[in-house]
């Protein structure tokens, strides 16, 4: 019986380790998308800027 629970263990330390990797990866896009956001404004009001009338 000790044997049997030694292996559920095991088992249940490798599952915890596939569940890393999707997190991992997870931030990592939501990263890149806010650095992709926020360039997107930048550009965005920078145009906005250019198109301005200073001579109201």
């Amino acid at each position: 019986m000790a044997e049997d629970a030694d292996i559920e263990l095991e088992d249940e330390a490798s599952t915890d380790d596939q569940e890393d990797a999707p997190v991992e990866v997870a931030k990592t896009n939501l990263t890149k998308r806010r650095i992709i956001d926020n360039y997107l404004d930048e550009r965005r009001l920078q145009k906005q800027l250019n198109d301005y009338d200073f001579d109201l």
